[in-house]
């Protein structure tokens, strides 16, 4: 249960199937929330790649965006991870949350229906405005780019 000084947003949440999961966080010190999956399904070894359903559509507060993230678990024991690394749902959206999901290990993954198969957060998101401009501040860095900073074995 969350405690009275955290900050709470308000999702509205539709389940467009009834055996779909309201997604929940599992400890009080979760970061992230988890998807379920709505159906049972298999993965392919060595690259396959499912669409999970989650069976929910979500209303979430504009100004913000969900992004939904791999499962660690998933990654580190089982190299499945998701097909395109973050995934970003806009406030406008209100279709079924699916998720992309690819096994690079050389064995099989099954999903069993109801499963977790991605974590999830809401999070503020202001819309940038972008002005045009000749000349933009100095820093340390300047235009360095991959590498620029070090590495950690010095």
């Amino acid at each position: 249960m969350p405690s009275e000084d955290k900050i709470m947003i308000n999702v509205k949440i539709k389940k467009l199937h009834p055996d779909a999961r309201i997604p929940q966080y599992q400890t009080d010190g979760a970061g992230c929330f988890d998807l379920h999956a709505l159906e049972s399904g298999e993965i392919g070894a060595c690259g396959g790649v499912l669409h999970c359903r989650t069976g929910i559509a979500v209303e979430i507060p504009s100004d913000h965006v969900m992004l939904i993230f791999s499962r660690s678990g998933h990654g580190f024991k089982s190299r499945v991870s998701l097909v395109n690394s973050v995934g970003v749902i806009d406030s406008d959206y209100r279709g079924d949350i699916t998720v992309g999901l690819r096994n690079d290990s050389p064995l099989r993954f099954d999903v069993p229906s109801g499963s977790r198969i991605a974590q999830a957060m809401v999070i503020y998101a202001p819309r940038a405005s972008f002005t045009l401009t000749d000349d933009l501040a100095d820093t340390a860095r300047g235009a360095g780019g991959f590498g620029s900073t070090g590495t950690d074995s010095k």
